[in-house]
This record gives C-alpha cells, sequence and structure tokens, in this order.
C-alpha cells in the first residue's frame, strides 16, 4: 500500500480512557495502520493544517476520517468542527463527532456547522467497542471520500 492510500484516522480525544477503547476496538477490525491520536482541539487543528508540532507535515495527506470528541481542552470540538468545515482544503474531510453529550443544541449546533455524524458515546464497554468498530468500517473501509486537492483552483 502506498504512503498516499494509506488507512488514517485521526482520533481527537482527551480522555485516556475512551482513547484506549476507541484503539483497541479499532485494532480488533485491522483499522489502525495508521492511526494519529491528539489530546486536544489546538493539536488537531495543528496537525490538520500543518502547524505547530506539525509545521511542515504534508497536509495532502489527509484523514479519511476524524473522530471527534466535543468537550476537548484548549480548543473545544465545535471550534475545531467549525475551523475545518470553514476552510477550502479540509471541508470535506469527514468528521465523526463521538461524545457523551446528548444535548439537543449540541447535536443541532454540530450538524448546522457540517458534521458527518453524530454518535453519542454508549456507556458500556461492549456498545462502545461495536459502535467504534462499525463506525471504523463504514468510514475507512466503505465511504470514498472526495479527493478535494489541498489549494483550492484558481
Amino acid at each position: 500500500m502506498n504512503a498516499k492510500n494509506e488507512v488514517e484516522i485521526l482520533l481527537v480525544e482527551d480522555n485516556v480512557h475512551d482513547a484506549e477503547l476507541t484503539i483497541r476496538a479499532l485494532k480488533r477490525r485491522h483499522l489502525t495502520n495508521k492511526l494519529i491520536h491528539v489530546k486536544d482541539g489546538a493539536e488537531a487543528l495543528d496537525f490538520i493544517f500543518g502547524t505547530g508540532q506539525y509545521a511542515g507535515r504534508d497536509i495532502s495527506q489527509r484523514p479519511k476520517v476524524m473522530l471527534l470528541d466535543l468537550k476537548l481542552p484548549k480548543v473545544d470540538g465545535l471550534e475545531v468542527l467549525r475551523a475545518m468545515k470553514s476552510d477550502q482544503r479540509t471541508k470535506t474531510i469527514p468528521i465523526v463527532v463521538m461524545t457523551s453529550s446528548q444535548e439537543q443544541r449540541d447535536i443541532v449546533e454540530t450538524y448546522q456547522l457540517g458534521v458527518n455524524s453524530y454518535v453519542v458515546k454508549p456507556v458500556d464497554f461492549e456498545g462502545f467497542s461495536k459502535a467504534v468498530s462499525e463506525l471504523g468500517c463504514y468510514w475507512v473501509l466503505l465511504n470514498h471520500p472526495s479527493e478535494t486537492p489541498t489549494d483550492p483552483p484558481p
């Protein structure tokens, strides 16, 4: 598999326990070939836009999907979503919000901002593991993302 076609999941999750469960569920489905885990919204934006500690990263290597928590330190998930969906280079990257929030205003706002899917994290391990596995299979193996160039056409 060449570098251009590698599976890439960007997991944006500050809760260590939830991150470990997510990674374990994806590993069971062999979907962690190229998984990046960042712990806050600022680091997620740095990774996506090739700034900060990720300065110089080839931003044309886009994740096939971002799994995004809403309640994050530094920059919250809504701001990450807003920044990505308002930028030509990143607006077509699929973003799945995975959060414990069932608040209607969070659901409405994320869809207004352009989220692709909103999933409430199941509380039990088995439910959580199944949800992550199914999400990973769909977004990484079945979905065909748009191949948007990193720079908008003139």
